[in-house]
């Protein structure tokens, strides 16, 4: 697919609250930005779990989410990553800010996940906010991938 037929822009919607597909996400997130598209993630309901600061004991927010297939916790795929050469959840974050990629968090996933009295990764940037924002923030020549 050339450039000129390509999504001039990615928008992403993640819902899921397991550690291996708001990893994907961001997989995708970081490498649509890597190529200059520019891209929107719109954390809802279990993933706002992946940008939760981390707490008392320095533990991220996405270290305890379950995997989809029951395996392990967050962490512990995480630490699979790693030492399999796979970029881990932290650095993955760490590109799409470097990368410039918009965070939004839906008030009405957080309200629903009793999370909205809960910090959030602040070198993130998270914008709060609503499905209106998003949609209108996406682009009508663009990509909306729902995860």
């Amino acid at each position: 697919m050339s450039t000129e037929t390509s999504p001039d822009k990615l928008s992403i919607i993640i819902y899921d609250h397991t550690y291996d597909k708001v990893h994907y996400a961001l997989v995708m997130a970081s490498a649509a930005a890597a190529i200059g598209r520019p891209v929107t993630v719109f954390f809802t309901m279990g993933s706002c779990a992946a940008i939760l600061a981390t707490d008392e004991t320095e533990k991220p927010g996405w270290a305890d989410m379950p995997l989809s297939d029951d395996a392990a916790t967050g962490a512990d795929r995480d630490a699979f990553y790693k030492s399999s050469g796979i970029a881990t959840m932290d650095e993955l974050i760490d590109a799409c800010v470097a990368f410039k990629v918009r965070f939004l968090v839906c008030e009405m996933g957080l309200r629903a996940k009793g999370l909205e009295e809960t910090s959030l990764r602040p070198e993130l940037n998270i914008e709060h906010s609503g499905v209106v924002t998003f949609l209108n923030d996406a682009s009508k020549d663009g990509s909306m991938i729902l995860i």
